[in-house]
């Protein structure tokens, strides 16, 4: 139990001080300076984005660290706060289609897939719910928390709980068909990847540095390959977790580790086609023709060739500033940060081009970008939708 204990208040701890609040001794001292998150700076906006509607989903996240991101459906936006209340809006106008009060404590974003709309708990349920109404249909049990969105196809829902366990359940009814299990480092950071489903296989990224391959049908290995491995003196150091999703596009999965590396990997085989040092816990977006883009740990965001993981250019006004992973719409890279600003940025350069303030609390999520549109959650439950005019 003292065990228990000492990793959770670690984990809570290194959680704070990994997303930008300053040094080990600046933890621990209260006399240490720590540096401030950098001034904002003024430049000529290219544009003015649209506020397409702005509505309220509940009591958005308990903190900064949870991450409550929306699943887009159909021509439908859902949203889960962390009292389990579910509801789903239409993508054009943010009017509300339906709300289930789960009264559940959830700590990660709804998932979907195969006509579900699926929510985990803190206390380790998949709750599954008619994407169309909102009724529950089924609800599973599993061995801990759900940190990340369950994802479902060819009937089968997979789910990754904080013990390091992955689950393949019956879309239909919720049962258990498989289990993979991998040991969870003494130390991470809260949070993990969500799995990635492409075609018969799941992808998730571990605390260990490692990306694994399973089988959706039964959960048996088909590869796993080494992203970062673990080195430095301290426990700190050696903190290698991949908690950001990875990113597939055509037949190459896109992942970064926390003091690890950036790497493209082929999905069928676990070959490695490119890598380069680097270090994130929020993530990254592809662009299919050209570039990867990263935002790394001290909140710079990056672009970088894909294809030999050259540095392209860096947006270093930013420091400190807790920013999302970045995302993709039309010729800009978007980005949140800790004061509810999202700001665009070319693809071209890194320059800034445009910024809007659409929350007075944190956005944590990693914008979502469809139809040329961008849904931004803040952590005070504001969804704001978005179009470049």
């Amino acid at each position: 139990m003292i065990a228990k204990l000492y990793r959770l208040t670690v984990t809570i701890l290194l959680s704070y001080f990994l997303a930008g609040c300053g040094t080990v001794a600046g933890w621990l001292q209260d006399d240490v300076y720590v540096m401030p998150p950098s001034e904002l700076v003024d430049f000529p906006h290219e544009f003015e984005p649209q506020v397409l509607w702005a509505v309220d989903t509940g009591d958005g996240a308990p903190d900064e660290y949870s991450d409550l991101a929306v699943w887009i459906h159909g021509e439908s936006v859902v949203t889960v706060d962390y009292e389990g209340t579910v509801t789903s809006f239409n993508k054009q106008s943010g009017k509300s289609v339906w709300k289930s009060k789960l009264d559940v404590p959830v700590a990660a974003g709804a998932g979907g897939g195969e006509g579900l709309i699926y929510i985990g708990t803190v206390k380790g349920t998949i709750i599954a719910l008619d994407e169309n109404n909102g009724v529950v249909k089924w609800q599973q049990k599993l061995t801990s928390e759900v940190l990340a969105p369950a994802k479902a196809s060819k009937g089968i829902v997979v789910a990754r709980t904080a013990d390091g366990r992955m689950s393949g359940l019956s879309a239909e009814d919720g049962k258990v068909l498989w289990n993979y299990q991998r040991t969870v480092p003494l130390l991470s950071l809260r949070g993990t990847s969500a799995p990635v489903l492409k075609d018969d296989k799941v992808i998730a990224g571990y605390d260990n540095g490692k990306l694994v391959a399973l089988s959706l049908l039964d959960g048996s290995v088909l590869w796993e390959k080494s992203v970062a491995v673990p080195r430095g003196r301290t426990e700190l150091d050696r903190l290698v977790d991949i908690d950001a999703d990875p990113v597939i596009v055509n037949d190459l999965i896109y992942v970064v580790a926390f003091h690890g590396r950036m790497a493209a990997i082929r999905v069928d085989t676990g070959d490695i086609v490119w890598a380069r040092d680097m270090s994130s816990r929020t993530g990254l977006d592809v662009d299919q023709f050209n570039a990867v883009y990263v935002t790394d740990d001290e909140d710079n965001v990056w672009a970088v060739q894909d294809g030999s993981g050259d540095g392209l250019w860096r947006q270093t006004r930013l420091l400190r500033r807790k920013v999302t992973a970045p995302a993709i719409v039309a010729n800009n890279v978007i980005v949140g940060d800790f004061e509810g600003y999202v700001h665009w940025l070319s693809r071209d350069d890194g320059r800034f081009v445009s910024r809007l303030k659409i929350a007075d609390s944190a956005i944590r999520s990693k914008p979502v970008v469809k139809d040329d549109i961008v849904y931004v959650i803040a952590i005070d439950g504001t969804l704001t939708a978005l179009r470049v005019q």
